[in-house]
């Protein structure tokens, strides 16, 4: 299922390469290190779709494609709970 932003989040990529996720309704802000940065845009290159963006930054990275697409699999999951993304079916 891809992976979309909720609603009125917006994110920027800081000059030290972290992501910065913010929240519009309440102000909260999320902040990712430029790990966290390279699997947003990743997601956003690959229009939600975990596997391919795996794929594509373990090609990059040089590292398991399983391994990868697990770590991404978990970060994704930290995001949801914090409410800053959803999955569409």
């Amino acid at each position: 299922m891809p992976v979309r932003p909720e609603h009125g989040v917006t994110s920027r990529v800081a000059e030290d390469g972290s992501l910065e996720l913010l929240t519009m309704g309440n102000g909260t802000s999320f902040r990712c290190s430029p790990v966290g940065a390279a699997m947003w845009i990743a997601l956003r290159q690959h229009d939600g779709q975990v596997g391919p963006a795996a794929e594509m930054l373990a090609a990059l990275w040089c590292t398991d494609p399983d391994n990868t697409r697990t770590d991404m699999d978990i970060w994704v999951s930290e995001l949801r709970d914090a409410g800053l993304v959803r999955e569409e079916p």
